[in-house]
């Protein structure tokens, strides 16, 4: 079976296409032509999430699956959430979204966060989502130099260090998407055999 991720990231693309093995073939967004920006304007990464799968799938006709990702932090009611990637404006700076992150947690003792990722899988048949969650705290400052994004202020629960200090296998074993696409696998591995 051929099923699309809707990203260009081919790094993203073939750490999937380990989890799933040989019975699917999976393939991007310029594999099948699509070659426009993907529209990311709704207000919860769950409707993102649809936003972006439904595009692919009503206008090139493939079985696709798309992911929307946000931090959100307790103190600031779940901001910055679906506004993450452009918390500090339009410009989508890392450096910008975290510093601005730090200084509105600066008199925070509550620094308790989570990264979520929401997965929508489009088919013929429907649809389906899929949630990841890593739960962890806000640190004062930054440390790391792998990842991207808040990592280098994001320390995971039960560890001692951010998630930009962890070697990328490291983080892939216990990040969020890693939790949400383990559940797609298991979803699409489960119907394979019952199709079978």
């Amino acid at each position: 079976m051929t099923l699309c991720f809707a990203t260009n990231n081919q790094h993203k693309i073939k750490e999937v296409q380990a989890l799933l093995g040989s019975d699917f073939t999976l393939v991007g967004l310029a594999d099948i032509g699509c070659t426009e920006e993907l529209a990311e304007d709704q207000t919860t990464l769950e409707g993102n999430s649809l936003q972006k799968a439904n595009y692919v799938f009503d206008r090139y006709h493939v079985s696709c699956f798309a992911d929307d990702t946000g931090l959100e932090v307790e103190a600031l009611r779940g901001a910055p959430g679906v506004y993450s990637a452009r918390y500090a404006g339009q410009q989508r700076n890392a450096f910008d979204n975290m510093k601005l992150l730090l200084e509105n947690l600066r008199d925070s003792k509550n620094r308790k966060a989570r990264f979520r990722t929401v997965i929508t899988l489009r088919e013929p048949s429907g649809q389906l989502q899929f949630e990841g969650i890593l739960n962890g705290a806000i640190i004062g400052e930054p440390r790391g130099a792998e990842g991207f994004g808040y990592d280098p202020v994001f320390l995971p629960e039960g560890y001692t260090k951010t998630l930009a200090e962890m070697a990328l296998n490291e983080k892939n074993t216990i990040s969020h998407r890693a939790r949400a696409i383990e559940k797609l696998v298991t979803h699409l591995k489960q119907r394979n055999l019952s199709n079978a």
